[in-house]
């Protein structure tokens, strides 16, 4: 019992971690544009979207349930099998973070959950459907309605504004964009907040301590929300450049767009149960709002950096969760291998993330992508513009007397 207890005190700690992961990952779901628009300053930013974050984990459970009640079949869940799913969800979150892409973290800990139970009870462990239904096709949905709908919110903002771009008008706009990102904290605490809440749950349940079917305790509701607000407080600011200024340039009207937009998606999904991922409506919301402003230019290398990292959330955080899982099965020592790769390797990303650092002093830091090979040829070999050829060309010219040598003097002809 002993070792039992103290295994899944392992778990809970290591959930708590992932959350404190997702905070300071996806603190740039509700406070890049904010900040790269100028709207708040970075460090007024983080420390509300924390707040908001806090009290958001109270509002709701239903996607707590989702993942502690729905993604996996709870009977024969041992919780070596929640540490080893955690294991690869942190992973993840610990890379994606140290390149900058806004990846999601509930796919990561959806991944690594996936992973990890089927290595340890087969496929049979899954509940296909809700995977479908629930995390699928929200993922693939959400992006594209959330940027079709910040879109068009866009463009309906500069259409009833017309061309009125005063100080009243702008300082309006930034009010509506702190307003907004407000609104996208507390969504990010009611839905992000509740999947360390089902995963500590599972684990509860799977070591006895509470009956199957439970809502998450009161506890595991305060520390959760506490572990996510600490983390976004922190600031994951490779990610909040990232978002800010490295996939489109936005003024505040088009900040103010895709934050409500992104907001109604988020509340609404948490309250069907969805586990939709915040990172995904957030980047769709803001390519939507780039691409609303007429002359608007998205930086679609970036944003296909990005949706590469989207695909490969599941599947790589499942493949290590399975590993791990694979590793924990040897016994006590396994665990005890796997907890020291995790903290060893966690070591390692933040060491190398050291040699460039990125912090709220240089987070809106000039991210425009380099020149393309066509441009760079292009300028190459494209001749001076005219008036810079200077005067001193034609005197290089030699001219014609000083080319031809002199004539010989002839001497007269004597006369006789």
């Amino acid at each position: 019992m002993e070792s039992f207890s103290l295994i899944l005190a392992i778990v809970v700690v290591t959930a708590l971690a992932f959350d404190f992961t997702n905070g300071f990952h996806d603190t740039a779901n509700a406070m890049a544009t904010t900040i790269s628009t100028g709207a708040l300053k970075p460090k007024i930013a983080v420390t509300m979207s924390a707040a908001l974050n806090l009290v958001g984990a109270f509002l709701s459970v239903e996607v707590a349930n989702t993942i502690s009640k729905g993604l996996v079949d709870e009977t024969g869940i041992r919780p070596e099998v929640i540490f080893a799913a955690l294991v690869g969800a942190i992973l993840w979150n610990l890379v994606t973070w140290l390149v900058g892409l806004p990846s999601s973290s509930s796919h990561a800990l959806m991944g690594g959950l996936i992973g990890a139970a089927i290595a340890s009870a087969g496929f049979g462990a899954v509940h296909g459907d809700v995977l479908v239904t629930k995390v699928l096709l929200p993922a693939v949905a959400a992006p594209v309605v959330a940027g079709i709908a910040s879109m068009l919110a866009t463009r309906f903002s500069y259409g009833i504004g017309g061309k009125a771009e005063g100080e009243a008008t702008r300082k309006g706009y930034r009010a509506g964009q702190i307003a907004s990102a407000g609104l996208v904290s507390l969504a990010h605490g009611t839905n992000d907040a509740q999947k360390t809440m089902g995963i500590i749950t599972l684990a509860l349940v799977a070591g006895g301590a509470v009956a199957p079917g439970s809502n998450p305790p009161v506890w595991v509701i305060l520390s959760a929300g506490l572990a996510i607000a600490l983390g976004t407080y922190i600031g994951g600011w490779r990610i909040i450049r990232t978002m800010g200024t490295g996939l489109t340039d936005l003024e505040p009207r088009q900040g103010f767009a895709a934050q409500t937009s992104a907001a109604t998606a988020i509340l609404a999904s948490s309250h069907l149960g969805f586990s939709l991922s915040t990172t995904h409506v957030v980047s769709g919301s803001v390519m939507g709002a780039g691409l609303g402003r007429k002359g608007g230019v998205v930086r679609w290398s970036t944003a296909t950096r990005m949706a590469v990292a989207w695909v490969l959330t599941l599947p790589a955080a499942a493949l290590v969760g399975a590993g791990a899982e694979t590793v924990t099965d040897l016994g006590d020592w396994g665990t005890a291998a796997v907890a020291v790769f995790l903290v060893a390797a966690s070591a390692t990303i933040w060491k190398i993330s050291r040699r460039e650092v990125v912090d709220h002093t240089n987070v809106v830091a000039d991210t425009a992508e380099p020149a393309g090979v066509v441009t760079t040829a292009i300028a190459a070999v494209t001749p001076p513009p005219a008036g810079t050829i200077s005067e001193d060309l034609t005197a290089t010219i030699p001219s014609p007397a000083a080319s031809e040598p002199a004539p010989r003097a002839v001497p007269p002809t004597a006369t006789v």
